[in-house]
């Protein structure tokens, strides 16, 4: 299918054990309407990379189990490509739509590494690849010329460009691979150009609001995404957090527990 509109990066609910909370994935799903077109679990929103592996796997379970009908895909976050498939076959079994891969962690990973990194796991995974274009996590960032180059392999199906630089996104938008490109900074939403959609921690909070700012990016709109996202806490290292809290607040999830950095294995 052809992905568009506003994706949501869901959080991960836990409940006061620390266990994916069920019933709060459910009922946050159920308060994001029609406003969204697919849902995203255990991406960096969701603490991917903090995630424990049977965390990982009941937070995409419930997903699916509670999709209403819309398309999972499932982010992962690992160091190397070996992991990456490992989980991803993973996904599979779960039922996913698609994944949402990162590069491979490293400041020192090449270009022509990163490009390897996701023939082999196009090779090994049968469902649709999203690209996660990002620093934060891996260390790196995929340069214009490689993604393009990976463009070019088949069950390529998004990119989450999250490089921060609106020019490079736009660039990307009109490279011609027919393949749809999602913003992943709110800030930036009316300074990109032929996005397909967006991709952001405010669609747990308000779908509404982005979908409108999707159809009609004007800078009234982006000034209201901007103040929307100061309010929640959205610009801080740690935007998951605030998130969690302001979702506890309005009773959508039971607790703001996030999960601890000591889950992660060595």
């Amino acid at each position: 299918m052809a992905y568009n509109g506003a994706i949501v990066p869901l959080v991960t609910p836990l409940d006061a054990g620390g266990a994916v909370s069920e019933s709060s994935v459910d009922t946050l799903i159920g308060s994001l309407g029609d406003e969204v077109t697919a849902l995203m679990p255990t991406l960096s929103t969701g603490e991917g990379w903090k995630l424990s592996p049977d965390q990982w796997s009941a937070m995409v379970a419930a997903t699916g189990k509670h999709s209403r009908g819309l398309p999972v895909l499932a982010g992962i976050q690992l160091p190397t490509t070996d992991e990456v498939i490992e989980r991803a076959r993973l996904a599979v079994d779960l039922g996913v739509d698609a994944i949402v891969v990162t590069t491979p962690y490293g400041v020192d990973v090449t270009q022509d590494a990163i490009f390897e990194h996701f023939r082999r796991i196009r090779e090994a995974i049968g469902v649709g690849i999203f690209l996660y274009n990002e620093e934060a996590v891996s260390g790196n960032r995929i340069e214009l010329d490689t993604l393009l180059r990976i463009c070019e392999l088949p069950g390529i199906v998004g990119i989450k460009e999250s490089s921060g630089d609106a020019a490079f996104t736009t660039a990307m938008t009109q490279a011609g691979t027919g393949i749809p490109v999602f913003e992943g900074w709110e800030n930036l939403l009316v300074d990109v150009r032929g996005v397909a959609g967006f991709i952001g921690p405010l669609v747990n909070l308000e779908p509404g609001l982005v979908t409108a700012a999707l159809a009609d990016p004007t800078r009234e709109r982006q000034d209201a995404i901007n103040a929307a996202c100061e309010e929640y806490g959205l610009f801080t290292d740690e935007w998951y957090r605030p998130l969690k809290a302001e979702l506890v607040r309005r009773g959508v999830i039971e607790t703001d527990l996030v999960v601890p950095e000591s889950v992660v294995p060595a």
